[in-house]
């Protein structure tokens, strides 16, 4: 079996396990798109000087590695978009009293229009007095504009200009108002309140997601919950006692009662793919019937997309190619995908290129599985953007930014050393897509790594770009506001304030079987760690082992990990599997083993040792430790 028809089996059975999806039509066809790069402020290194910026409206830094700086989601008219970004110079230029300081939002005009200044960018939080912004955070992440047009998130906070929209000139500082954003975690109310991150305004804009994570005995714990959204003018308790937005009837989106993904019947092991345990959560989908996120893989190694629905808990994969899936938006007819991916990279196929693995030493490898995609702060990733039904036969989904030289360091469309980033924004009429990059930086590349660092050609030597792609031959679409969902998630566990983070199953240690659907089968080994607390190793020996009838999997993989501090993983990793049939695939380990030393907060990968998978004649090689 080719390659590409091995990800047909697995989208498709991924969607046949979905009772609502009755048929999966052909492959679309790839669509013509235009991209151009959307205005910035002027960039400085030293003072924002009137030669720099004769409006007087500020200068920004050069945002490496986007530092200071995240593009946002469309306002509702589609013709305004937001962003995060850090004005930066002297305090006394252009002028002494310059409210064009440090962390900001702004709104940018997509259309080629300016606001009244003759700037194309307004900047909505500048100067906003003390008196209007009392008891917020210093988060400024994932900016996103409500529905209303009035009201935008962005970290914890939430800016609001009453009765007047974002864009109006009458939006002014003095009428802007930033509320902070409280989760309660204590029984009695006080305190400050839970961590929050990764958080998303529902379609509704009455709802809010968002995932938190605890470190319990020296590993990270993560979940994703649902909630909604309440204004509290005047709390009593909690804090800080300002007016703020509380977080009511929070459900963890999680249950005991959910199947996880393996579980045991006598001695045998079962795998129960597409489980809705949401661990970090990516958004929800246009119409907002789901929510998304990053799901234990359904093949070894293979981290992907998937979404759950929040009436039903019944799951959808997004995303089925072998490499790393991360970044996602849903367009607002819910037809289509955009993913930022590292397909087409090769950096993730060493050791998930051959398909029809089931995901069983994942189990302690999905801390490395998860972390190659990066070398240091350099993401991979490219945007693409897949139809309702994934990647089948040879789709793949089309590439947005393919146009272009191609040419490293040219700074074309599709320059491979422009990264993309978190998040793509689809427009409300589903025409375009915004999203933007970063170019390659020390320490990942120059210094005493030998890969050259490439010289950007942006206004100002800046290191990000902000994108918006048009499909030229799509029809804008007008559709009826998302109408709030329930509060209630069924298949979710409401939160308790003071309740402890859940515990997520696990097999208990010993010998299983795991019986291939088609034939064979998989002798699974599972040792855990001398206090018990966690699973150490999985050792796995194939024979004959198909779940499709057509490719066979035979030999061994052996996966050990240990944790120095709860971010640092290291594994020993020792493969031999051979897979026969239609397809002949190999997935090999050096004599000695492949050893993988990765920090999760600092994404340096360290290697000694090789891991190679070939498909055909396809050869896949690990990355070099400094690439």
């Amino acid at each position: 079996m080719r390659f590409v028809e091995l990800i047909a089996a697995a989208a498709l059975g991924a969607l046949h396990a979905q009772p609502t999806i009755a048929a999966v039509p052909n492959p679309p066809a790839p669509e013509p798109v235009e991209i151009i790069e959307l205005p910035l402020p002027p960039v400085t290194t030293d003072s924002c000087t009137p030669d720099i910026n004769p409006r007087g409206t500020g200068c920004i830094n050069q945002g490496i590695y986007g530092e200071g700086f995240q593009s946002g989601s469309f306002l509702p008219d589609g013709r305004h978009i937001v962003a995060y970004v850090t004005f930066t110079g002297a305090p006394d230029a252009p002028n002494p009293a310059s409210i064009y300081n440090g962390s900001q939002i702004i709104l940018i005009k997509t259309d080629g229009t300016s606001f009244p200044n003759g700037d194309p960018w307004k900047c909505v939080t500048c100067g906003v007095p003390a008196e209007n912004s009392q008891g917020t955070s210093d988060t400024w992440d994932y900016p996103h504009a409500f529905q209303d047009g009035k009201r935008l998130l962005f970290g914890t906070n939430i800016a609001d200009c009453g009765e007047y929209s974002l864009i109006d000139s009458e939006c002014t500082p003095e009428r802007l108002f930033i509320y902070p954003i409280r989760w309660n975690v204590t029984p009695d109310g006080s305190g400050a309140g839970g961590a929050i991150r990764e958080q998303r305004i529902h379609p509704d804009n009455v709802h809010f997601g968002f995932s938190s994570f605890e470190i319990t005995n020296g590993a990270i714990s993560q979940f994703g919950y649902f909630s909604r959204l309440q204004f509290n003018p005047s709390p009593t308790t909690g804090e800080p006692l300002v007016p703020r937005y509380d977080l009511v009837n929070v459900t963890t989106l999680y249950s005991p009662e959910v199947t996880p993904p393996w579980t045991v019947d006598g001695d045998q092991i079962v795998f129960n793919p597409l489980t809705n345990i949401v661990g970090e959560l990516r958004g929800f989908s246009g119409r907002g019937g789901e929510v998304t996120y990053i799901g234990y893989s359904t093949e070894s190694c293979n981290i992907d997309l998937y979404a759950a629905e929040l009436a039903t808990g019944s799951v959808r994969r997004l995303t089925a190619h072998p490499e790393y899936a991360d970044p996602v938006d849903i367009s607002p007819d819910d037809q289509w995908t955009a993913v930022m991916d590292t397909r087409g990279s090769d950096r993730d196929m060493f050791m998930a290129g051959m398909r029809g693995v089931p995901p069983l030493i994942d189990m302690v490898a999905t801390t490395v599985a998860s972390s190659v995609r990066n070398n240091h702060q350099r993401r991979f990733f490219q945007l693409y953007i897949i139809d309702r039904y994934g990647d089948r036969g040879d789709y793949f989904g089309q590439k947005v930014n393919a146009a272009g030289s191609g040419v490293a360091g040219s700074g074309a469309i599709n320059d491979p050393e422009w990264n993309g980033r978190a998040d793509p924004r689809w427009s409300p009429d589903g025409t375009q897509l915004a999203y933007w990059q970063d170019i390659t930086a020390s320490p990942a590349c120059g210094g005493v790594n030998p890969l050259p660092c490439p010289n950007s050609t942006e206004p100002g030597g800046r290191y990000v770009r902000f994108m918006l792609a048009t499909f030229t031959s799509r029809k804008p679409y007008t559709l009826p506001r998302v109408e709030p969902v329930s509060d209630v998630v069924p298949w979710g566990t409401p939160y308790v304030p003071g309740a402890t983070v859940p515990t997520l199953p696990r097999i208990p240690e010993g010998t299983y079987t795991l019986v291939g659907t088609a034939s064979g089968s998989a002798k699974v080994t599972i040792t855990d760690n001398t206090d018990a607390s966690s699973i150490k190793s999985v050792a796995v020996q194939h024979t004959d082992y198909s779940d499709d009838g057509i490719n066979f999997l035979n030999g061994y993989e052996n996966y050990t990990r240990s944790n120095p501090s709860y971010t640092l993983e290291i594994g020993e990793w020792y493969s031999d599997l051979v897979q026969t049939g239609e397809t002949n695939s190999t997935k090999k380990t050096s004599p000695g083993g492949f050893h993988v030393s990765i920090d999760t907060f600092v994404n340096i990968f360290e290697a000694n040792g090789t891991l190679t998978t070939t498909v055909d004649d396809n050869v896949y090689l690990q990355p070099l430790n400094y690439s």
